[in-house]
């Protein structure tokens, strides 16, 4: 049976976790953080933990790429960065 028309047939997300700089150990930015990311078009689920100062995306990289996930989190007020070997 194939897929109703407008929809896909197969989820194209992919996983990336960013470096947060700025979070302080409070953690006071995690909901704005999560709130900016989860309004990006493709982004599906985001988790920020404050502990270790990542953010876990999973997105559709035909909607959203790296670059707009990184500025999503700057024009919150923090640094943001690709984390090696995610």
């Amino acid at each position: 049976m194939s897929a109703p028309s407008g929809q896909r047939s197969a989820q194209t997300h992919e996983r990336i976790t960013l470096e947060i700089f700025g979070l302080g150990c409070g953690g006071g930015g995690v909901l704005i953080i999560e709130r900016a990311l989860a309004k990006l078009p493709g982004v599906a689920r985001v988790y920020v933990n404050p502990a270790t100062e990542m953010a876990y995306v999973e997105y559709d990289p035909a909607l959203a790429g790296t670059p707009q996930l990184i500025d999503a989190v700057k024009r919150c007020g923090f640094g943001a960065v690709f984390a090696r070997g995610s």
